[in-house]
Formats: C-alpha cells, structure tokens, sequence
C-alpha cells in the first residue's frame, strides 16, 4: 500500500511540476468573439452564425419550441451588416445553462471517489471492506 502512494505522490508531483513549462514558440490565446466580429466582415460573420444555425442539437432545441430554422437563416440573412456583428458579438454574453455545475460536480465526486480508495480519506463508507 505504501508504495501505491508513493508511485501516486511521484506521479502527481512530477505532473504538477510540469505544468509550468510551457515552450518559448508554443504561445496560444483564446480569441473572443468580439474580436473575431471586429475583424471578420459581416460576410464571414453571416456565415459563422448560419453554421451556427447548422448543428443537429440547436435545430432540435428549436424546433422543440416552434421556431422553424429555416425562418431563422431567413431572418440571419434579412439582417444588415452592423446587427450581424452585434448579434455574434453578444452570443458570448448569453447564458449557456446549468450544464457546467453537473460537470462540476461530478469531477468532484470523482476525485473524492479516487482519493478514498486509494486510502487518502475517509468520506465514502461503501469503498472500504468490512
């Protein structure tokens, strides 16, 4: 048992120590989609939204509250070009739903789970034999 902790301690050492380094070419950022409307044209935002609009589970979803999404790309392309950045602009400002907490959650769970039967803690009574 003693040594499954150590080679868990080492594992978990070694990549948290490793985190920090981070190649000198290898920069990255996330592009919001301000940004990305500030410098795409109404075209290239037109066509993002429309794609948008393409996904299996957005055509679902309304289609389960009456929207028809052929009315909606006819609506997408009746728009001038400014309300087309501003409705790509402000899709980040829009609530995603609750979704984000169940994941949550359920890492949390997880790794309490994983920490109690490696022996770390004491929390869940059913991963300990009797």
């Amino acid at each position: 048992m003693k040594t499954t902790h150590r080679i868990v301690s080492v594992v978990l050492a070694a990549s948290i120590g490793s985190t920090g380094f981070v190649p000198r070419g290898a920069h990255a950022a996330l592009i919001g989609t301000e940004q990305l409307a500030a410098n795409a044209g109404p075209k290239e935002v037109r066509g993002a939204l429309l794609a948008a609009l393409a996904r299996d589970d957005l055509r679902r979803a309304l289609a389960e509250r009456g929207v028809a999404p052929e009315r909606l790309a006819a609506r997408i392309a009746a728009l001038t070009d400014d309300e087309a950045v501003q409705l790509a602009a402000r899709i980040d400002d829009a609530p995603a739903g609750a979704g984000d907490v169940i994941g949550y959650a359920v890492v949390v769970f997880a790794v309490l789970l994983a920490s109690d039967i490696l022996g770390f803690t004491r929390i869940f009574p059913f991963t300990r034999m009797p």
